[in-house]
């Protein structure tokens, strides 16, 4: 088993690095193609803005590394944050399109949907709760996200999927959203496991342990 975390520029890669370490996971972290190929696992992390994002994994050509070891090999793949969206279709914080494995639209708190007034980024800890829609038989088997467990979350957008059988965990701030996704081997976070203390050690070893 090899956990790979993919460095395009964008990401907080050295305390992912840590917490997979102290998970018992031995991960690298590279941008060598061959390397990402050959991995069991791939994690696709990031912080900052959309088009940013995906205009790094196109000038470095990771974008097709992915979807050949993604899409044409069922790799597993964790995104992380910004990594999540750039799993989805679109955002509304550019115009670049994501990678696409995942129908859904990235969009802004809607902040007129808050019952009360509530500070825009959305920071500190909340809750997941797993998903009704993906407990069925056939998703059952997913990495560990413990109903009620609490994880660290930085982020003015979130994910609206299209269809409610990917939304894989859900948190309330201000309204319900979809804080992790997922289609099969493709799963994604809103909230960062590195920074989220025995649940970010248990999500990422039950990642990394997650069978193809």
């Amino acid at each position: 088993m090899s956990v790979v975390i993919v460095d395009y520029g964008v990401g907080n890669l050295g305390s992912i690095v840590n917490m997979f370490r102290k998970s018992g996971i031995d991960a690298a972290v590279t941008s060598d193609h061959a390397t990402i190929r050959s991995a069991s696992r791939l994690v696709l992390p990031g912080v900052g803005a959309f088009d940013h994002g995906m205009k790094h994994l196109v000038a470095s050509g990771l974008h097709r590394v992915l979807e050949a070891c993604v899409v044409a090999h069922g790799t597993p793949i964790l995104g992380i944050c910004l990594g999540m969206q750039l799993l989805t279709t679109r955002s509304e914080e550019g115009v670049e399109s994501g990678l696409g494995w995942i129908p859904a639209s990235v969009v802004r708190f809607d902040v007129s949907r808050f019952p009360t007034r509530l500070a825009i980024p959305h920071m500190g800890w909340n809750y997941v709760t797993t998903s009704p829609a993906t407990t069925t038989a056939a998703t059952t088997a997913s990495p560990a996200l413990l109903d009620g467990s609490r994880f660290y979350f930085v982020h003015a957008y979130h994910a609206q999927c299209d269809d409610d059988t990917n939304v894989w965990g859900r948190t309330t701030y201000g309204y319900e959203f979809a804080s992790a996704i997922r289609s099969g081997h493709i799963f994604g976070v809103q909230f960062h496991p590195e920074k989220s203390h025995r649940f970010g050690c248990d999500l990422l070893r039950s990642f990394a342990e997650y069978p193809r």
